[in-house]
């Protein structure tokens, strides 16, 4: 039970989360998208969430800075969460700006929100889940997005919600976090979500 609970670590890893919410985006959405937009956009997110934060990971491995891809100590935090922010603002700024895809635009805000928020916290020595700010985001996002639309995803919010209680299972059975980390990281990402839900709803 515990290694099939670890592999919802590693699918609903925060890098992926950017990822399944511009999917998400697009499936759902009732606005018309080229294809081409939709592959420009994917292809700027995985960039941008992904493949340069996986590069970044293996540099600070090579310094000695990091010796896992979970990040478990607070000090190996901190670089790779400022680098995540400064990302993230790029992505909103100069691809995923507001006049293009607002819905996105707001969930990347508040992913940016969130990310700031991780990395103050480990100033305090506090090390928030950022499993729980992915999966806890994209589920507001998915609530939000059934909201605006005027579509009932009554089964999409409830695998949704079903997804955090897993994934937050998965944390603690591994050990990688305590209850209080997974509350932390769980109001991280939802209450900036909320937040900016009444800018585009």
């Amino acid at each position: 039970m515990k290694k099939i609970l670890s592999i919802f670590s590693y699918i609903f890893h925060p890098m992926f989360i950017s990822v399944y919410a511009v999917l998400l985006y697009f499936f759902l959405t009732d606005r018309y998208h080229t294809y081409q937009e939709l592959f420009l956009v994917t292809i700027q997110v995985i960039i941008l969430t992904i493949l340069i934060p996986i590069s970044i990971f293996y540099f600070l491995m090579t310094l000695g800075r990091a010796n896992s891809f979970m990040l478990s100590e607070i000090s190996q935090r901190k670089i790779p969460l400022a680098a995540n922010a400064i990302l993230l603002y790029i992505l909103i700024t100069e691809s995923i700006r507001i006049e293009l895809i607002p819905e996105l635009y707001y969930f990347f805000f508040g992913a940016l929100v969130s990310t700031i928020l991780a990395f103050l916290f480990t100033f305090i020595n506090l090390k928030a889940s950022i499993h729980m700010i992915g999966i806890s985001s994209l589920t507001v996002f998915a609530i939000g997005f059934s909201l605006h639309t005027q579509t009932n995803h009554i089964y999409l919010v409830a695998f949704c919600l079903l997804l955090t209680g897993i994934v937050a299972t998965s944390r603690l059975s591994m050990k990688a976090h305590n209850t209080k980390e997974l509350i932390v990281g769980f109001l991280s990402g939802i209450l900036p979500q909320i937040g900016l839900l009444y800018f585009w709803l």
